[in-house]
């Protein structure tokens, strides 16, 4: 039907109004591949030529991308884990302690009393802390992994859909964030109109659900790098208490070594005959029977810790419930010469010497085609080890293919074994207290037939429990926090 002659000369056409919510997006102004996202960007015309009407909803490079492999979550987590932990590696060789620090510390234990029993708790109490700040930063190791994980992710959704959003953030800019509440158009253009309006609006929905996936994208990338800063300023200030807890334990150790040194020339004399005898044993059994009857130290503390137990026997029904009352308030007799406790009371109360995760259980399998007569936990560098119960160290040295090691006789039969250190502070012929710190681990994995078939580079700590003579499962002892499989990265 022609068009009256009195209205050829313009028709109202409404506008379509597009509610797109992506002020966000449009506001930052930020440029995505190339798009730059224009504050207010010129309307054109929705006409065929504005090309909107012939907007895809998805790319060919979109689909060729999402129909690649998606990545495997637990390769990637390991990945990341290790980049992050390469990093706060890194990050800790920058951290120093301040001369005032430094002096605040020296006077800090200068001001000690001078005792073996004040040393000693003292040392008990700075390994504890480190302990505590370790598993700080394994947490927050774990959060940046996952953090970075999570960013990878984000990345990767942008990376695989870039052909798709600058189509998207094309149209936007031409549609701009706000448009004209009408299009003014000339009656032959009526026609060409109405269809863009239609086609425009079978293609809006996909351009608001595109807009509005990398809004939340883009969202999320912000929060999760807002995240990932706040736990590494977290974590520098926790490493930083670790390396100034670490230089109090130096200290306190010279301390303690001074006190305890009585005759260097005798205990460096036992030190290389345990050393002869360490060489002619051929199995651990040989070894501690040989140092108990070789070395004086060791055989004199042996005796008289045994006396100790013989005599905690003979104590009265209340007289041991006062004992227990004692040990359970966390201070018992700091001058004891036997545990405070019979070694099989103790099944769900130790904690284990070090912070890290536990790569490998007792029975599983060990990489030779046997079973693992011990634990194998990994630790960050240079994690302090401490004694996990009251013990006589029968043996502190290498010995075989466990490398560094130490052998705690813990009353009731039993002995632990601790192997995989790099530097060992407890001397053999000592007793030791619960969380009293023996050793040190290296910055890498010692090589030892202990840590076969293990891919990792961290330190490993091995832990092996003998009853009478005969290696048994640990688990049972340890609190139930700490019987848990972490993670293996074998």
């Amino acid at each position: 039907m022609p068009i009256p002659a009195l209205t050829r000369k313009y028709i109202v056409l409404p506008a379509l109004t597009v509610a797109l919510g992506v002020s966000a997006i449009a506001s930052s102004g930020r440029p995505f591949d190339g798009v730059a996202l224009a504050q207010d960007a010129p309307v054109q015309a929705l006409g065929e030529d504005a090309g909107v009407g012939s907007l895809p909803v998805r790319s060919a490079e979109a689909d060729t991308m999402s129909a690649q492999p998606v990545p495997d979550p637990a390769a990637d987590l390991a990945r990341k884990r290790d980049e992050t932990r390469g990093e706060l590696e890194a990050l800790s060789k920058t951290i120093v302690l301040s001369s005032d620090k430094v002096s605040e510390l020296q006077k800090s234990i200068a001001d000690l009393e001078k005792s073996t029993t004040s040393i000693r708790q003292a040392l008990i109490d700075s390994a504890a802390r480190r302990k505590s700040l370790e598993l700080q930063m394994l947490e927050s190791e774990r959060k940046l992994a996952d953090i970075g994980v999570k960013e990878d992710a984000v990345h990767r959704s942008l990376h695989e859909r870039r052909g798709l959003l600058a189509e998207v953030l094309a149209a936007l800019q031409r549609m701009g964030r706000n448009p004209p509440p009408a299009l003014l158009v000339t009656p032959d253009d009526a026609l060409a109109s109405v269809r863009s309006a239609i086609l425009l609006g079978a293609v809006v929905p996909g351009i608001r659900k595109e807009t509005d996936k990398l809004a939340a994208d883009l969202a999320s990338l912000s929060s999760l790098q807002s995240a990932s800063a706040a736990e590494k300023a977290n974590l520098a200030a926790t490493m930083t208490n670790n390396i100034e807890e670490e230089r109090r334990m130096d200290l306190l150790l010279a301390e303690n070594d001074k006190l305890s040194r009585s005759n260097t020339a005798q205990l460096e004399a036992e030190r290389k005959h345990s050393e002869e005898l360490a060489g002619k044993a051929t199995s651990l059994e040989g070894l501690v029977a040989s140092m108990e009857t070789e070395i004086s130290s060791v055989r004199d503390a042996a005796a008289a810790a045994r006396q100790a137990e013989e005599n905690r026997k003979l104590l009265t029904v209340e007289q041991q419930a006062q004992a227990r009352a004692l040990a359970d308030s966390g201070v018992p007799d700091k001058n004891r010469i036997a545990p405070a406790y019979p070694f099989g009371e103790l099944k769900v109360k130790l904690e284990l010497p070090v912070a890290g995760d536990i790569l490998r259980h007792f029975g599983d399998a060990d990489g030779t085609g046997h079973e693992a007569m011990g634990m194998t936990l990994a630790t960050n560098p240079e994690t302090v080890v401490t004694a996990p119960a009251d013990g006589l160290v029968v043996y502190a040295g290498a010995f075989r293919s466990y490398g560094q090691m130490i052998i705690l006789d813990a009353g009731d039969g039993y002995h632990l074994v601790l192997s995989g250190m790099e530097t060992i502070s407890a001397r053999q012929g000592k007793f030791v207290f619960a969380g009293e710190p023996l050793a040190v681990m290296g910055a890498k994995r010692v090589a030892s037939a202990t840590a076969l078939a293990l891919e990792t580079n961290r330190p490993t700590l091995y832990i092996e429990f003998r009853k009478d003579g005969k290696p048994v499962d640990s688990r049972p002892w340890w609190t139930a926090k700490d019987t848990g499989k972490a993670r293996n990265d074998s």
